[in-house]
Protein backbone atom coordinates (compact mmCIF):
# COMPACT_ATOMS: atom_id res chain seq x y z
CA UNK A 1 0.00 0.00 0.00
CA UNK A 2 2.87 2.34 0.81
CA UNK A 3 4.41 1.68 -2.61
CA UNK A 4 1.03 2.34 -4.29
CA UNK A 5 0.70 5.62 -2.40
CA UNK A 6 4.13 6.75 -3.56
CA UNK A 7 3.24 5.85 -7.16
CA UNK A 8 -0.03 7.80 -6.99
CA UNK A 9 1.73 10.84 -5.59
CA UNK A 10 4.27 10.60 -8.38
CA UNK A 11 1.54 10.42 -11.00
CA UNK A 12 -0.28 13.42 -9.54
CA UNK A 13 2.93 15.41 -9.47
CA UNK A 14 3.44 14.70 -13.16
CA UNK A 15 0.03 16.13 -14.12
CA UNK A 16 -0.16 19.80 -15.17
CA UNK A 17 -1.43 21.92 -12.30
CA UNK A 18 -3.25 24.93 -13.79
CA UNK A 19 -3.31 27.72 -11.25
CA UNK A 20 -5.65 29.71 -13.45
CA UNK A 21 -7.60 29.05 -16.63
CA UNK A 22 -8.68 32.16 -18.48
CA UNK A 23 -11.32 32.54 -21.15
CA UNK A 24 -10.62 35.42 -23.52
CA UNK A 25 -13.31 36.52 -25.96
CA UNK A 26 -11.65 38.38 -28.83
CA UNK A 27 -12.64 39.85 -32.18
CA UNK A 28 -12.16 37.55 -35.18
CA UNK A 29 -9.42 39.78 -36.60
CA UNK A 30 -7.29 38.99 -33.55
CA UNK A 31 -7.23 35.23 -34.17
CA UNK A 32 -3.60 34.67 -35.18
CA UNK A 33 -2.08 37.39 -33.01
CA UNK A 34 -3.94 36.39 -29.84
CA UNK A 35 -3.18 32.71 -30.30
CA UNK A 36 0.49 33.60 -30.39
CA UNK A 37 0.02 35.97 -27.44
CA UNK A 38 -1.69 33.21 -25.47
CA UNK A 39 1.17 30.78 -26.07
CA UNK A 40 3.71 33.42 -25.05
CA UNK A 41 1.71 34.27 -21.93
CA UNK A 42 1.49 30.63 -20.86
CA UNK A 43 5.24 30.24 -21.36
CA UNK A 44 5.92 33.34 -19.27
CA UNK A 45 3.44 32.27 -16.57
CA UNK A 46 3.81 28.53 -15.93
CA UNK A 47 0.59 27.05 -14.58
CA UNK A 48 -1.67 29.42 -16.49
CA UNK A 49 -3.85 28.43 -19.42
CA UNK A 50 -5.67 30.67 -21.88
CA UNK A 51 -8.68 29.57 -23.91
CA UNK A 52 -9.94 31.79 -26.74
CA UNK A 53 -13.35 32.45 -28.18
CA UNK A 54 -13.17 34.33 -31.49
CA UNK A 55 -16.20 35.93 -33.15
CA UNK A 56 -17.61 39.28 -34.23
CA UNK A 57 -17.32 41.84 -31.42
CA UNK A 58 -21.08 42.36 -31.23
CA UNK A 59 -21.70 38.63 -30.94
CA UNK A 60 -19.14 38.36 -28.13
CA UNK A 61 -20.82 41.22 -26.30
CA UNK A 62 -24.17 39.45 -26.50
CA UNK A 63 -22.61 36.28 -25.10
CA UNK A 64 -21.09 38.13 -22.16
CA UNK A 65 -24.35 39.98 -21.48
CA UNK A 66 -26.13 36.62 -21.33
CA UNK A 67 -23.73 35.31 -18.71
CA UNK A 68 -21.10 33.45 -20.71
CA UNK A 69 -18.07 32.73 -18.47
CA UNK A 70 -15.54 35.21 -19.91
CA UNK A 71 -12.57 36.80 -18.15
CA UNK A 72 -11.20 39.23 -20.75
CA UNK A 73 -13.01 40.92 -23.64
CA UNK A 74 -11.08 42.35 -26.62
CA UNK A 75 -13.14 44.24 -29.18
CA UNK A 76 -12.32 45.52 -32.68
CA UNK A 77 -13.93 48.87 -31.92
CA UNK A 78 -14.63 51.24 -29.08
CA UNK A 79 -18.36 51.43 -29.80
CA UNK A 80 -18.89 47.82 -28.75
CA UNK A 81 -16.77 48.34 -25.64
CA UNK A 82 -18.82 51.45 -24.84
CA UNK A 83 -21.93 49.29 -24.97
CA UNK A 84 -20.31 46.77 -22.62
CA UNK A 85 -19.49 49.59 -20.20
CA UNK A 86 -23.05 50.94 -20.38
CA UNK A 87 -24.31 47.48 -19.45
CA UNK A 88 -21.88 47.44 -16.50
CA UNK A 89 -20.13 44.33 -17.80
CA UNK A 90 -16.56 45.61 -17.34
CA UNK A 91 -14.38 45.73 -14.24
CA UNK A 92 -13.70 49.34 -13.31
CA UNK A 93 -10.37 50.78 -14.41
CA UNK A 94 -9.36 47.86 -16.64
CA UNK A 95 -10.31 49.20 -20.08
CA UNK A 96 -7.46 50.21 -22.38
CA UNK A 97 -6.74 50.49 -26.11
CA UNK A 98 -3.96 48.06 -27.05
CA UNK A 99 -3.72 48.28 -30.86
CA UNK A 100 -4.90 50.08 -33.98
CA UNK A 101 -5.68 48.83 -37.47
CA UNK A 102 -6.54 50.06 -40.98
CA UNK A 103 -9.44 49.35 -43.32
CA UNK A 104 -8.78 47.95 -46.80
CA UNK A 105 -10.78 46.84 -49.78
CA UNK A 106 -9.33 43.57 -51.07
CA UNK A 107 -9.97 41.63 -54.26
CA UNK A 108 -9.23 38.10 -55.50
CA UNK A 109 -5.68 37.76 -56.89
CA UNK A 110 -7.04 37.08 -60.38
CA UNK A 111 -9.04 40.33 -60.54
CA UNK A 112 -8.24 41.97 -63.90
CA UNK A 113 -9.61 45.47 -63.28
CA UNK A 114 -9.72 45.95 -59.49
CA UNK A 115 -11.38 49.05 -58.04
CA UNK A 116 -8.97 51.83 -57.11
CA UNK A 117 -11.25 53.97 -54.94
CA UNK A 118 -14.60 53.79 -53.16
CA UNK A 119 -16.36 55.37 -56.13
CA UNK A 120 -15.35 52.41 -58.31
CA UNK A 121 -17.43 50.08 -56.13
CA UNK A 122 -20.54 51.73 -57.55
CA UNK A 123 -19.46 50.90 -61.12
CA UNK A 124 -20.61 48.01 -63.29
CA UNK A 125 -17.31 46.20 -62.84
CA UNK A 126 -18.14 45.35 -59.23
CA UNK A 127 -21.28 43.28 -58.64
CA UNK A 128 -20.78 41.60 -55.25
CA UNK A 129 -19.12 43.14 -52.19
CA UNK A 130 -18.49 41.28 -48.91
CA UNK A 131 -19.22 43.54 -45.95
CA UNK A 132 -19.66 42.57 -42.31
CA UNK A 133 -23.13 43.11 -40.85
CA UNK A 134 -22.91 46.69 -39.49
CA UNK A 135 -25.24 45.78 -36.61
CA UNK A 136 -22.72 43.41 -35.02
CA UNK A 137 -19.45 43.55 -36.97
CA UNK A 138 -17.22 46.60 -36.40
CA UNK A 139 -15.51 46.35 -39.79
CA UNK A 140 -18.98 46.57 -41.35
CA UNK A 141 -19.74 49.74 -39.40
CA UNK A 142 -16.46 51.31 -40.48
CA UNK A 143 -17.14 50.35 -44.10
CA UNK A 144 -20.72 51.59 -44.07
CA UNK A 145 -19.62 54.84 -42.45
CA UNK A 146 -16.96 55.41 -45.12
CA UNK A 147 -19.46 54.74 -47.91
CA UNK A 148 -22.04 57.03 -46.33
CA UNK A 149 -19.46 59.79 -45.91
CA UNK A 150 -18.64 59.45 -49.62
CA UNK A 151 -22.39 59.43 -50.45
CA UNK A 152 -22.01 56.03 -52.08
CA UNK A 153 -24.03 53.83 -49.74
CA UNK A 154 -27.28 53.93 -51.80
CA UNK A 155 -25.37 52.92 -54.95
CA UNK A 156 -23.47 50.11 -53.22
CA UNK A 157 -25.99 48.73 -50.74
CA UNK A 158 -27.68 46.46 -53.30
CA UNK A 159 -24.35 44.76 -54.06
CA UNK A 160 -23.53 43.93 -50.46
CA UNK A 161 -23.18 40.33 -49.36
CA UNK A 162 -23.57 40.53 -45.57
CA UNK A 163 -21.15 38.46 -43.50
CA UNK A 164 -21.07 37.38 -39.87
CA UNK A 165 -17.50 38.53 -39.23
CA UNK A 166 -14.47 39.92 -41.03
CA UNK A 167 -12.95 36.49 -41.62
CA UNK A 168 -16.02 35.40 -43.54
CA UNK A 169 -15.62 38.45 -45.78
CA UNK A 170 -11.97 37.51 -46.26
CA UNK A 171 -12.90 33.93 -47.17
CA UNK A 172 -15.47 35.07 -49.72
CA UNK A 173 -12.84 37.19 -51.45
CA UNK A 174 -10.20 34.46 -51.28
CA UNK A 175 -12.60 31.99 -52.90
CA UNK A 176 -13.57 34.46 -55.61
CA UNK A 177 -17.22 34.44 -54.55
CA UNK A 178 -17.31 38.25 -54.48
CA UNK A 179 -15.58 40.94 -56.51
CA UNK A 180 -14.33 42.85 -53.47
CA UNK A 181 -14.54 42.89 -49.69
CA UNK A 182 -13.93 45.20 -46.75
CA UNK A 183 -11.40 43.77 -44.28
CA UNK A 184 -8.74 45.00 -41.90
CA UNK A 185 -5.17 45.32 -43.09
CA UNK A 186 -4.16 42.61 -40.62
CA UNK A 187 -6.69 40.16 -42.06
CA UNK A 188 -5.31 40.65 -45.55
CA UNK A 189 -1.85 39.97 -44.14
CA UNK A 190 -3.14 36.61 -42.86
CA UNK A 191 -3.88 35.54 -46.47
CA UNK A 192 -1.21 37.31 -48.55
CA UNK A 193 -1.35 34.77 -51.37
CA UNK A 194 -5.14 34.55 -51.58
CA UNK A 195 -6.27 38.18 -51.56
CA UNK A 196 -4.85 41.39 -52.99
CA UNK A 197 -5.19 44.91 -51.60
CA UNK A 198 -7.10 47.19 -53.93
CA UNK A 199 -6.93 50.39 -51.87
CA UNK A 200 -6.99 51.83 -48.36
CA UNK A 201 -10.33 53.13 -47.08
CA UNK A 202 -10.40 56.46 -45.24
CA UNK A 203 -12.29 56.31 -41.95
CA UNK A 204 -13.28 58.95 -39.44
CA UNK A 205 -11.02 58.81 -36.40
CA UNK A 206 -9.03 55.64 -35.84
CA UNK A 207 -9.73 51.92 -35.77
CA UNK A 208 -8.86 51.21 -32.16
CA UNK A 209 -8.90 47.88 -30.33
CA UNK A 210 -9.76 48.06 -26.61
CA UNK A 211 -9.75 45.26 -24.07
CA UNK A 212 -11.03 45.01 -20.52
CA UNK A 213 -11.50 42.54 -17.70
CA UNK A 214 -15.07 41.31 -17.49
CA UNK A 215 -16.80 42.25 -14.23
CA UNK A 216 -18.02 38.68 -13.66
CA UNK A 217 -14.57 37.12 -14.13
CA UNK A 218 -13.76 34.31 -11.71
CA UNK A 219 -10.04 35.01 -12.20
CA UNK A 220 -9.78 38.83 -11.95
CA UNK A 221 -6.12 38.89 -10.89
CA UNK A 222 -5.05 36.56 -13.68
CA UNK A 223 -7.26 38.43 -16.14
CA UNK A 224 -5.54 41.72 -15.27
CA UNK A 225 -2.16 40.02 -15.65
CA UNK A 226 -3.09 38.84 -19.17
CA UNK A 227 -4.39 42.28 -20.13
CA UNK A 228 -1.12 43.82 -18.94
CA UNK A 229 0.83 41.25 -20.96
CA UNK A 230 -1.03 42.26 -24.14
CA UNK A 231 0.08 45.86 -23.55
CA UNK A 232 3.64 44.90 -22.57
CA UNK A 233 6.63 45.26 -24.89
CA UNK A 234 6.50 41.53 -25.66
CA UNK A 235 2.79 41.60 -26.36
CA UNK A 236 3.09 44.68 -28.56
CA UNK A 237 5.90 43.08 -30.55
CA UNK A 238 3.66 40.10 -31.31
CA UNK A 239 0.80 42.37 -32.37
CA UNK A 240 3.08 44.40 -34.63
CA UNK A 241 4.38 41.20 -36.18
CA UNK A 242 0.80 40.53 -37.26
CA UNK A 243 0.35 44.02 -38.71
CA UNK A 244 -1.25 45.92 -35.83
CA UNK A 245 -0.10 49.42 -34.95
CA UNK A 246 0.69 50.85 -31.54
CA UNK A 247 -2.21 52.65 -29.83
Amino acid sequence: MKTLGVLLLGMLAALPAWSAELTVSAASSLTESFRELGAAYEKANPGSKVDFNFAASGVLLQQIARGAPVDVFASADETTMDQAAQQKLLAAGTRAVFAVNALWVVVPPQAKAPPRALADLAGAGVQRIALGNPDSVPVGRYAQGALQAARLWPAVQGKVISTQNVRQSLDYVARGEVDAGFVYATDAQAMPDRVRRAFDVPVAGRIAYPLAVVQASKQPVEAKRFAAFVRSAQGQAILQKHGFGKP
